[in-house]
């Protein structure tokens, strides 16, 4: 039974792998790709907060490249480095 579980959880990684080399993301794909729920990604696709295209108003798909730099970006938490450099130039614009 190990087995049967093992490979199951084999193919599942491979699906996911070949999903990550695709340059189109359907919804679905969109799902398994980010993890998220699909009630969470119609949220962001009826929100406008997920860049997305609707041809012809049927079904949805996704830029991977667009997804994976919305993914990075959106709500980008800057490290204690940036901060104390933003910091920085802000007093040294300040003073002048």
């Amino acid at each position: 039974m190990d087995n049967i579980i093992s490979l199951e959880e084999r193919l599942i990684r491979i699906e996911k792998l070949l999903i990550s080399q695709k340059r189109t993301l359907t919804f679905e794909n969109l799902v398994d790709y980010t993890g998220f729920k699909p009630s969470y990604v119609y949220k962001l696709t009826s929100s406008c907060s997920i860049p997305h295209s609707k041809p012809g108003g049927g079904k949805l798909f996704f830029d991977k490249e667009a997804v994976d730099d919305w993914l990075l970006n959106s709500n980008k938490i800057p490290t204690r480095e940036q901060l104390d450099q933003e910091a920085s130039d802000y007093l040294l614009n300040r003073r002048r």
